[in-house]
């Protein structure tokens, strides 16, 4: 077994990567592969995007019912603690 050398990052990030790796034995690199196949063929789900978000608040009342709503269910409290 060789000895791992400490890892170069300011090439291109796959060759540090290999430089990493390249110290596995075959059985734990057949092992990384299956793994980074599996992971390329799931797809992620569209909830992880910041565009399926968009239009999210899914409401029966128009925006203006809402900010009336809003704006009567707002309580206010006079009575302030003296400092």
């Amino acid at each position: 077994m060789r000895e791992m050398k400490s890892p170069q990052f300011n090439k291109h990030p796959v060759d540090a990567y290999f430089h990493l790796l390249e110290n596995l034995s075959s059985d734990q690199k057949q092992e990384l592969i299956s793994r980074l196949s599996i992971s390329m063929q799931t797809k992620s789900p569209e909830t992880d995007s910041l565009r399926s978000l968009f239009g999210a608040f899914i409401f029966d009342q128009s925006p203006e019912e809402l900010v009336k709503e809003i704006r009567e269910s707002r309580t206010f409290n006079q009575n302030r603690a003296g400092l």
